[in-house]
């Protein structure tokens, strides 16, 4: 488990053997991770929580997570925003609030095209602070939405190979109303996004064989580093 500043090329480990990371790695200063003991052992603390609120608030006031479909947006977004102390936006859900209408109803009814500029127009529009906002897969086809997104918050992508993506997805693509062409395979679809998740990224978290509560401390201690 580890998260990458693209922009400034830092990557933190998480990994149990973190000491052999490379030079562009570095450990948290603060002692709650040392080689070789496993991440569960440290629990958030309060100290760790005031210092990640004091960075929060003198840079953007929200965290964006991006990524493929059952990558853990929502899962993970939720239990990091009760431990940030932030407030919690699911798009999806806001989209469906708006549109009064299941994404999949959306979908059906007026065509990927339409969806698209649904949501971009929507994401576009969103206002928050000191919020987690889980975006929907799709919102790095809408360049607006992207870019207001990231004036408003730091881009968190959430990373899993396509055959983890493939396993936790199962057979519920259209249950779940993810925006994928007729003909259009899972495999096409994640080879199309990847590179756009990669573009608008501030951060990378590497979610593949780590569980949910690794994956909340990961964003937790990127919170943290913000503007250091």
């Amino acid at each position: 488990m580890y998260y990458v500043r693209h922009n400034k090329y830092k990557c933190l480990s998480l990994r149990e053997n973190f000491g052999t990371a490379d030079k562009r790695c570095f450990a948290p200063k603060d002692g709650m991770i040392k080689k070789g003991w496993p991440i569960s052992a440290y629990p958030l603390t309060f100290s760790l929580r005031d210092g990640i609120m004091k960075n929060m608030e003198n840079s953007r006031k929200n965290i964006v997570l991006i990524g493929m479909p059952a990558s853990g947006k929502s899962t993970a977004g939720v239990l990091a925003a009760k431990t940030l102390g932030f407030g919690f936006i699911d798009t999806d859900l806001v989209i469906q609030t708006q549109e009064k209408k299941l994404l999949s109803e959306i979908l059906q009814e007026k065509g990927i095209e339409e969806f698209i500029r649904i949501e971009n127009r929507i994401n576009a529009s969103l206002w928050a602070e000191r919020c987690v906002i889980s975006t929907g897969g799709s919102v790095v086809y809408g360049e607006e939405a992207m870019e207001h997104l990231r004036s408003i918050g730091t881009i968190v992508y959430l990373k899993a190979s396509y055959e983890e993506i493939a396993r936790r997805l199962g057979n519920i693509i259209l249950a779940r109303g993810v925006v994928i062409k007729k003909g259009e395979s899972l495999r096409d679809l994640y080879d199309e996004r990847v590179p756009l998740y990669e573009k608008y990224a501030d951060y990378t978290v590497d979610c593949e064989t780590h569980g949910v509560e690794d994956t909340v401390r990961a964003i937790c201690l990127l919170a943290k580093d913000l503007d250091a």
